[in-house]
């Protein structure tokens, strides 16, 4: 059991970075583990994804990234709160930095942007090119630059086949760290 992280993934903060048996960081995705990113197993993160901000990142088993999503867990403060972007000192800014949940089985379609603070249900599906800025529902699939619902998402054959491959390769999944 392992992972696969490929070469031309960069990763900074690595000393913060967990990952879970059998997922997949692949090429060309830039990942700031932050203050801790924790991927369960049977993650994928398609290439050109980026996570950035410093904060915190967790996803669950058998969740996903399409190409080039963005996973914001941190921003500066546009409201004069403080100075901006990185080349100012920490002292002299104000960045918000929150935890993003992306729960089991979901599955984020290419170039969503999920912002800081916000936690995908289990199993929920957003549509491509969304912008994620609030909580999302389990099960229920997101389309749109808003991210309205359109319709639930059916999750018994999904969690019947998970059970399936896990008691095929005779694994039992540990909780993430946080749970």
């Amino acid at each position: 059991m392992s992972h696969t992280i490929h070469e031309s993934a960069k990763i900074i903060n690595r000393q913060n970075l967990i990952v879970g048996d059998y997922s997949q960081i692949d090429d060309f995705v830039f990942l700031n583990a932050g203050e801790r990113t924790v991927l369960g197993s049977f993650v994928h993160i398609a290439s050109f994804c980026s996570v950035i901000g410093g904060g915190e990142l967790q996803m669950d088993h058998f969740s996903g990234l399409s190409a080039g999503c963005r996973i914001i867990t941190g921003s500066d403060d546009f409201m004069g709160g403080g100075l901006t972007n990185p080349t100012v000192p920490a002292r002299y800014t104000n960045v918000k930095r929150e935890r993003v949940h992306i729960g089991r089985h979901a599955i984020i379609g290419t170039n969503v942007i999920v912002l800081p603070g916000v936690t995908i249900g289990e199993g929920a599906a957003v549509g491509a090119g969304a912008l994620v800025r609030k909580n999302l529902e389990p099960w229920t699939l997101y389309a749109g630059v808003d991210c309205n619902p359109i319709k639930t998402r059916p999750s018994e054959r999904i969690l019947e086949l998970e059970q399936r491959l896990l008691e095929e390769l005779n694994i039992r999944l540990a909780p993430l760290p946080g749970h």
